[in-house]
Parts: structure tokens; sequence; C-alpha cells
């Protein structure tokens, strides 16, 4: 089958047909996936029934996994295995109640993010799944990063030029509220360095790297900086950079956390079952040199 991508909007969003996932991938496939990648920066892949080996099969195509993604849950009480983001309403037994923990840290999805900017290597890909899909709500918005940048006037563009935020899922979360974290996970949610500024490694186009992890920029008083980043998100996630993604069943969407933020839209999680799962791939390595110990 011939591979087509069709444009979904004017800067951001692909619709990618002649791809079966269920089967792997020839290297001529992995390179026009990574082509579409460049160019969309979001691909949507219908009718992608698979399994759970068959993304993770899919997944490696693209780079090195990164494990780890459910915060809130120890591994003890996890659905799926680590490899996989749950981005479902599920536990064990069914839909989560109202107060779950996992719950409560998921809810900070509904804000706009880029996947794992708080880890000192960021993500790359990110790959979803759509097993069980609602029909109202639960909507997935992308932001394109890219056309948010070359919209920015030249004095701003030499004013973030070098500047590096701290990330980190404590300041995402409390942004809701959420400040239960155990005295390990605030070891590991320690803040970690990304420059604001990113250059594409294939494409050299460059792309504002913000995210709702931001919690400060390193040099600049906290209230400061706080307010800039708040004016740069409300400029970068104007209507005409946003694509919205209606989920359809099996549905596969992949977008590239480089050049995009993404956030989902409230959905009737306490009553209806969605269960959509995330693979992601990680970056080649920091974007920015980390605070000493």
């Amino acid at each position: 089958m011939t591979i087509k991508v069709t444009p979904l909007t004017t800067h951001i969003g692909g619709r990618m047909t002649g791809i079966d996932v269920r089967r792997p991938l020839t290297p001529d496939e992995v390179k026009a996936v990574d082509a579409g990648m460049d160019t969309h920066a979001v691909l949507v892949l219908p009718g992608q029934d698979i399994t759970d080996e068959q993304q993770l099969a899919f997944t490696r195509n693209f780079g090195p996994l990164e494990e780890g993604a459910n915060s809130g849950a120890r591994n003890s009480e996890l659905r799926l295995p680590t490899v996989f983001a749950d981005v479902s309403n599920l536990d064990k037994t069914g839909i989560m109640a109202r107060d779950n923990k996992r719950r409560m840290a998921a809810l900070g999805n509904r804000l706009w993010h880029s996947d794992a900017s708080f880890r000192a290597v960021p993500a790359k890909y990110s790959i979803l799944s759509g097993r069980i899909v609602v029909s109202e709500g639960g909507n997935t918005e992308f932001a394109d990063m890219r056309a948010a940048y070359d919209a920015l006037d030249t004095k701003t563009k030499g004013e973030i030029e070098d500047l590096v935020c701290e990330h980190s899922l404590i300041y995402s979360r409390g942004q809701l509220g959420f400040t239960e974290f155990l005295p390990d996970e605030r070891v590991s949610m320690k803040p970690v360095r990304q420059r604001l500024v990113r250059t594409h490694p294939v494409t050299h186009a460059k792309s504002l790297f913000l995210a709702a992890h931001i919690g400060t920029i390193v040099g600049w008083p906290r209230p400061e900086a706080m307010a800039f980043i708040r004016d740069l998100m409300e400029h970068a996630t104007q209507a005409e950079f946003v694509y919205v993604h209606h989920w359809t069943r099996n549905d596969l969407v992949m977008w590239d956390n480089r050049t995009t933020m993404h956030r989902v839209r409230r959905y009737d999680d306490l009553n209806t079952v969605r269960d959509l799962r995330r693979t992601t791939t990680k970056s080649d390595g920091p974007t920015a040199e980390q605070e000493a110990a």
C-alpha cells in the first residue's frame, strides 16, 4: 500500500495511511514516518487495532523506550507494564475512584505540557493507542511550538534564545493543588533544566520548549519568570497553532515532544471508560547542563 500523508491544519498534524502497525516496518517505512513527523509534528494513523506487543515493537523503531511514566502510583498498583503510560481512568479493579491518587496526578494531563520535560533527557516521540474512546469530551489538543516561535517578534526571540527553565512534576501538579508527594517521590522529582528554545536536529527549525512543568527561569525571580512563561504559553496555544484530535477507536496518534505541546480535555471519567495506552521514546540527550548535585 502506498504511504500517504494528508495535512490536518496549516501548521500541524497529518493523517498517514499505508502503514500497518501490526507487522514489522521496513526501513523505508520507518524513514517515511520520521519524515512525516519532521514535517507535521503530529501524525494520526487510523484503524490500528493492535496489541501491547505490537505497539512496543512499532515504538522501538524510533529510539530507546522511556519507562516509569505513571506518576502518583507505585509499580505494584499499575495495570500495565512500566514501559506504558496508562492514559486511562482505570485501575486493576475498574474505574478509579474520585479521590484515587493516580487520578489526581493524571489531572495534570489537562494542562498544556510536553511529555517527560521533567527528566534530564526528555521525550522524543509519544505514541498513543486509542483502545477504548469516549463519545463526549476526551479530545487531545496539540500546539505547534515551531509556528509559535516563528510568530514571535525579533526582540522576544533574542531575549529567550539562551534562557534555561527548571521543570518538575511538582510544579505542574502544584498548579492543581496536588501536593501529596512522599519524600522519595520529591527526591525523584527534583527539578531538571531545559532550554527554552530548541533546534530540531534534522530540520534545524527552532521551537519553544514549554510545559506546565516549568517552575522558574534560571537566574530570574520566580514571580517574574512565571508571569513571562504564562505570556509565552498564551501565545503558543492560540487557535491558529492548534490541532484538535477527536478520537476514533483504534486511532494511533504520535507526536514529537521536541516541537509540540499537548493536553487532554475533560470527559466523564467517573462513569465512562476511556483506555488509551502511550509508549514513549527518549530524545538524544539533555537540552541543558544540569545543576550540580
